[in-house]
């Protein structure tokens, strides 16, 4: 009993202690924000001699708040000295353009020293509306294909670097022909064919996995200098746990992040880190953010499109901003595949003369930082583009020459020891964007041909294939995709586009007689056709139609709405097999997709 009584009466003494030493922290950082914005204000003062009034009126408030309420006199508290007019403000932190802070029409009065980094806007007036930064007048609009970061102001700086945010908040509704279990990115090569239960079975999935989000942090060292850092991201990611039972909660990704160097008058731009490849189609030049991109809604592009998300060291050089060359190396990876199950490690059919095949090596697991779960390929060298590209009156054009190596490891048959054999693949390619006679239609086009650029399509066949003796021998292929885009007015953009991706063959015979590799023209495909029966089947040809378009139907100085409505076919065909009778068979399947989109843009 006697101590819960010397607890009770002891309780509220701790109390105004601890109450003391709280209100001279707050005073102190009163103090502190006070001293910083009379200085911001007397710098303003300096500038626009005509608002001195206002900032008389604000320092005296200022001053006001931190002695209790009195402009005169002996302030209630000895312990809080007067502000100096000259006090210094902290410059390590300040917010775009020094503004000061705004209150609404209306709003309550608000307390305190009168700065925060949150400031209430002011009540927009009839016939004042702010216009929006979007623009759907250009054939690939940022802020659809992009976010548009770099037509945005400055939300804050931190000493001589501007920080730009951009992104925005998006639903999808995607229904598919088939079951295909994919999020907001289709994987064209997996339409199934008539043997799988899947293949007459729609999907339906809504998502908001791509959200987006970005920053831009830019910096001018001197007029000819400027430096920039890109981070970008959004929800394309999913964790061991993820599900969509009751929480989607799918795991944020990093879809670019790089820092470039440009020096103006030497027309030199240097960027490292990982962004689009320089392979992919560009509007202007060969900068960051001026990708061609289509204003698609899958995320998986369409068929016939040429690009990667990859690390990269890229230099360009331009000259008057007209002429383009540029070389990047690219961090490389490659796909195999084979005319039957084979895995790293696995012994190949023996070649025709043989008894036994070659056993190849040419993936592991991923280590430290890397999926577990995936494949990677033996990479001896980095992927090398090189591309010049001119911007004329009547459009911007483009070619490029693309080197790939590919390297496995072999145990030849009787032999102990493994054997290096490497590879080289590429390929060159072209690209255009022109206007059609109107600034309200444009046409876009890419094409690419060679060996081993598999990985540079959206529908990813196959880069390799093992040969006889374990090497990894580049597959041919060719890819390209042309579209029309129509502006009908600065809010609504229409595009159609077609997108082939077409496959040859890299094939051995093998001691049985039958082939091995891809490209195969005699496997048993007499299942393909039947539910549940076997299909084996190589894809030879991707081909899609898609049309769609974006409607930007809000807009204003709290942000953009648009809606987005996209439907593509997809048509795929196999290499030719039979059907165990001695009967020519030629697998094809065909898909449908339909996205409906919505997007908040809350930057724009």
């Amino acid at each position: 009993m006697g101590a819960v009584l010397v607890c009770t009466l002891n309780k509220p003494f701790q109390a105004r202690a601890d109450d003391a030493q709280e209100l001279a922290a707050i005073k102190a950082e009163m103090r502190k924000l006070a001293a910083q914005v009379q200085a911001i204000e007397h710098r303003q003062a300096l500038r626009h001699p005509q608002a001195g009034h206002q900032l008389a009126s604000n320092h005296l408030a200022a001053r006001s708040m931190t002695t209790g309420g009195r402009t005169n006199g002996t302030p209630p508290d000895s312990t809080l000295p007067s502000l100096r007019d000259d006090g210094k403000a902290d410059p390590g932190i300040r917010f775009s353009g020094e503004a000061q802070p705004v209150v609404a029409e209306g709003a309550a009065p608000r307390t305190g020293s009168g700065f925060s980094p949150f400031t209430w806007l002011p009540r927009q007036q009839g016939g004042s509306a702010q216009k929006s930064s979007i623009d759907l007048t250009s054939s690939s609009p940022s802020s659809i294909t992009q976010t548009d970061v770099d037509n945005l102001p400055p939300i804050f700086t931190i000493g001589g670097i501007s920080v730009k945010l951009g992104g925005f908040v998006e639903f999808s509704n995607i229904w598919r022909s088939s079951n295909m279990t994919s999020g907001p990115a289709t994987a064209w090569n997996n339409f199934p064919y008539a043997n799988s239960p899947n293949h007459g079975l729609s999907e339906e999935r809504m998502s908001s996995q791509l959200s987006r989000m970005s920053v831009l942090m830019e910096a001018n060292p001197s007029k000819a200098v400027r430096l920039q850092a890109y981070v970008e991201s959004d929800f394309g990611g999913s964790g061991g746990t993820t599900n969509s039972v009751q929480i989607s909660g799918y795991t944020p990704r990093l879809r670019q992040g790089y820092f470039t160097f440009t020096q103006k008058d030497w027309g030199l731009h240097i960027l490292m880190g990982q962004a689009w490849s320089l392979a992919t189609n560009y509007a202007k030049g060969i900068l960051p953010r001026q990708e061609q991109l289509p204003a698609v809604t899958d995320n998986n592009q369409i068929p016939g499109i040429t690009f990667t998300r990859v690390p990269q060291i890229r230099i360009g050089k331009d000259w008057n901003q007209k002429y383009w060359l540029g070389l990047s190396l690219e961090d490389p990876q490659a796909t195999v595949a084979f005319s039957s199950a084979l895995s790293s490690g696995g012994t190949l059919p023996a070649a025709y003369g043989e008894k036994v095949g070659a056993r190849v090596y040419y993936a592991n697991g991923g280590g430290v930082l890397l999926n577990p779960n995936a494949q990677y390929t033996y990479n001896p060298a980095p992927d090398i583009i090189l591309k010049a590209a001119v911007d004329t009156s009547f459009g911007h054009y483009e070619v490029f020459g693309l080197a790939r190596w590919f390297r496995s490891l072999a145990v030849d048959p009787g032999a102990t020891t493994t054997r290096k054999h490497t590879s080289f693949g590429g390929g060159v390619g072209a690209g255009m964007t022109t206007p059609l006679g109107t600034p309200k239609l444009q046409m876009a086009g890419n094409i690419l041909a060679g060996e081993g650029i598999g990985r540079y399509g959206p529908s990813l066949i196959p880069d390799t294939t093992p040969n006889a003796r374990g090497a990894l021998s580049p597959v041919p292929e060719l890819m390209g995709s042309l579209g029309l885009i129509g502006h009908p007015t600065r809010s609504v953009l229409l595009y159609t586009y077609g997108g082939v991706e077409a496959a040859g063959r890299k094939r051995y015979t093998g001691a049985d007689g039958a082939q091995y590799g891809y490209g195969v023209t005699d496997l048993n495909l007499g299942g393909c056709d039947v539910e549940f029966g076997t299909c084996n089947a190589q894809t030879r040809t991707l081909a899609s139609l898609t049309a769609g378009g974006w409607w930007h139907f809000v807009e204003g100085r709290y942000g953009s709405l648009m809606g987005g409505l996209q439907y593509t076919y997809i048509r795929k065909f196999a290499f030719k097999g039979n059907d165990g009778n001695g009967h020519s068979v030629d697998p094809t399947t065909s898909g449908n997709t339909v996205y409906v989109t919505f997007r908040y843009l809350p930057f724009q």
